[in-house]
């Protein structure tokens, strides 16, 4: 039976995955990547509703106002990290590599975290309308929202693939996945100097 999914097909030594040995395996992968897929869907589905439904237990911003901050910073460390890492994989250095991604898996999983209590006590904090670069803000976060929404279950993937020694599969996604998460680390620092510009803080 032919592996209907290429990202979960075995190509150790076989063209189809069509040994018994290889189909628990791919019926795993399969697995995984469903519940990826199910589990990244929830997550978006959570922080769209802590974002724009849930009402801010600290709407005066009278705690932990730092987080904004330290949530740029959160970003920009991680694709620091995502460049180290690309550098290092490109000059062979796997080890050194997988470290470098990992710290970057790290801060970004400190950033969801930071950024999901800051929203749970802030609530969203809205661009002045009549504030200048208004267009260049608003077009800039709708490009990070979606790309962070595409990210999620892509970074968690590559990961995965990257876990189970499926390394022909987590170079196809990675060269996807990188991309679009240093994109989304980046625009999240720019999204966030530009706010406070525009609040004067």
């Amino acid at each position: 039976m032919k592996n209907a999914n290429p990202l979960c097909r075995i190509e150790r030594g076989m063209t189809n995955g069509s040994t018994p040995s290889a189909q628990p395996a791919a019926s795993s992968c399969r697995t995984a990547i469903v519940a990826i897929l199910a589990g990244s869907a929830a997550a978006t589905a959570f922080l769209f509703w802590l974002i724009y439904l849930h009402p801010a237990a600290d709407a005066a911003g009278q705690r932990y106002g730092f987080l904004p901050a330290l949530n740029a910073l959160l970003n920009g460390l991680s694709a620091v990290a995502l460049a180290i890492g690309y550098v290092l994989i490109r000059a062979g250095r796997r080890r050194a590599h997988r470290a470098a991604m990992s710290m970057a898996f790290g801060f970004s999983t400190l950033f969801l975290a930071g950024y999901i209590v800051h929203h749970a006590l802030h609530g969203d904090v809205l661009y002045p309308r009549h504030a200048a670069l208004r267009g260049l803000y608003l077009t800039l976060l709708a490009s990070h929202i979606l790309l962070a929404t595409v990210a999620l279950p892509l970074v968690l993937a590559t990961f995965f693939f990257a876990l189970t020694a499926r390394t022909r599969q987590h170079r196809r996604l990675a060269r996807w996945t990188l991309p679009i998460w240093l994109y989304v680390s980046v625009s999240g620092v720019v999204v966030y100097i530009l706010l406070r510009l525009a609040l004067g803080a």
